[in-house]
Formats: C-alpha cells, structure tokens, sequence
C-alpha cells in the first residue's frame, strides 16, 4: 500500500473511512485513553449487585492490529451497566476495557446491526493488569479484584486505571520585585508567609490534579550568618523546604544569595476552580546568630507554575 489519495478533504473525492481515523489519530497525536478527567469512570452499580456500571464521556482508541488503522471516537451517554461473573473459592481479578471490534480488521461484527464499540470484561487478569492484552483496540478502564466467594461488586474492588489521551497543561509565570526594602529578623522555628513581594493570586484550573512549583528569589540580601529554610505555600498545601546555609562565614556578614524552592503537589479538589494565594515562606532554624533577610529594589522574585489534568 502506497500514499493514500486523495488527501482529506478534496471537493468530489471518495474517502475511506480509515482516511478519517487516521485524522482522528493525527490531531489525538497518537494517544489514547479517556478525554477529560471525570469521563467513563467506573463505579458500583446504584444498588450495589453483580456487576458495575460506566458513566457519561468519551475517549479515544488506538487501532491495535494494523499500521494505517488509526484512532476511534467512542462516547457514552448516560450509566451503562456491565455484568462481572461472581467468584467461586478463588480470588479473581478482571479487567473492564472499552473495546472497538471493526470488521475491516478483525472480527465478523456487522455495523448495521451490531455493536462495533462495546464494554468488554477481560476475565481472571494478573493483580496489577492495567493494559489491555496485545492486540486489542481498547483501551483499560478498571480492574475488579474481587474476593473469593463474592458476587455483589462494591466501589472499594473497583481500580481505576483510566489515562488521559491528551492530558491539560497551564503554565504561567509571575514575576514581582519589591518597590521598598523589606526586612525580616523572624524568630526561630517560627515559618512566616515573606516577603511581602512574594505573594501571587493563581487561578487554579478546574481540572488540575497536580502542580508543578518553582519559586525563585533572586538577589535575597542575608546579613549575618544565617542557617535556615525557605519554601511556598498554594493556599493551605506547602512545599518541600529547601535549606538556606551561609556556611557559617567569618568576617564580613553580608552578602546575597539565590533562594529556590520547587516542587510538585498535589491539587486538593476544594481548590480546583478557585483563585488562590502562593507565597514565599521564611524561618530560622536558631535565633542566636542575629541573622536578618533584606529583599530590596535588585532582588526579583518569580514564580513558575505549572498546574497538569489527570486522573
């Protein structure tokens, strides 16, 4: 098989369907998986029974069996229930996929009458299955780990192994310096919210799980021997703390230096959607060195935030 003609889409031409699927493919960058966060999640059923039930979304699914096969579209409207076999003496783990079976590349299902995208239970999978087996177009959607002797599935069986095909990303940089000298002494072991310059409001996304966090102080004046730590707070959530050491010099007590915390924390689900507070924060370890932190006019601060969608 050679170049595929015509292109999409030329005026009185004849597509084939592959010819959209692999449009869908390309512009899905040749991922695959749920479309948003919430889409296709698997829970008990509304009154607790033989089996589990798939709610609204939609997803893309990679062909499996051929080059040139490409991607399909699949939505659910609504709860779709799927019957989970009980277990006998043993334990059993299944694994619920949502399948494409297309008849130009495998099977004998007939489009005009049967279900080419359907819910499908791969039954007695290993205890950490999260891929469908080689070869299927599906993607996974749960793992049922059911006890032995069991046929009413609850949520706490239920795994959920859904990805994003193409996971949000924002990033945004803030960047402040302070319009006045602001100076802090602290007292030991005391974290306070400084400097003042430092202090962002961030839009959280409504989607975010996670955020990606770098916190820079440049120019930070120390004034005395210092030994310390610095770190940021997104609204109640803090960072890692980094150390602030001056290597306990002698002599000549003043000089600057750079201040970097960064980390990655996770979004709680009351912040998504909310505007919040990121701010610096300061403390010293002892107060017996009469150390003292100056942010002026040649300090800047910047913040590099990066807020990521996912399960």
């Amino acid at each position: 098989m050679t170049l595929i003609n015509p292109p999409l889409l030329v005026h009185g031409g004849t597509h084939a369907a592959r010819a959209f699927r692999m449009m869908v493919r390309d512009l899905s960058h040749g991922s695959q998986g749920v479309t948003e966060s919430d889409d296709l999640r698997v829970s008990q059923l509304a009154t607790p029974g033989a089996g589990v039930r798939v709610g609204d979304g939609s997803a893309i699914i990679r062909g499996a069996v051929a080059w040139g096969q490409g991607s399909y579209t699949q939505y659910n409207v609504g709860y779709q229930s799927v019957p989970i076999a009980p277990t006998g003496v043993s334990p059993r783990s299944d694994l619920l996929v949502l399948r494409v079976e297309d008849p130009e590349y495998e099977g004998v299902r007939d489009p005009e009458r049967d279900d080419i995208g359907y819910f499908h239970v791969v039954p007695n999978v290993s205890a950490n299955a999260a891929t469908p087996p080689a070869g299927m177009t599906a993607i996974a959607l749960a793992r049922i780990d059911i006890p032995a002797n069991t046929k009413v599935i609850s949520d706490g069986m239920i795994r959920d192994i859904r990805t994003i095909a193409n996971p949000r990303t924002r990033r945004q940089l803030y960047t402040a310096s302070p319009r006045e000298v602001q100076d802090w002494t602290g007292d030991a072991g005391t974290v306070t919210d400084w400097p003042a310059a430092a202090s962002f409001t961030v839009p959280v996304p409504s989607w975010a799980v996670r955020a990606r966090i770098v916190l820079t102080i440049s120019g930070l004046e120390v004034i005395g021997s210092l030994w310390g730590g610095a770190a940021f707070r997104l609204g109640s959530t803090q960072s890692q703390t980094i150390q602030i050491d001056d290597g306990n010099r002698t002599g000549d007590r003043w000089m600057r230096i750079n201040a970097i915390a960064a980390d990655t924390i996770e979004v709680p689900e009351a912040m998504r959607g909310t505007d919040q507070l990121l701010h610096a924060r300061m403390f010293f370890h002892r107060d017996d060195q009469g150390a003292s932190l100056r942010a002026d006019a040649v300090t800047a601060v910047i913040a590099d935030v990066e807020f990521e969608e996912g399960i």
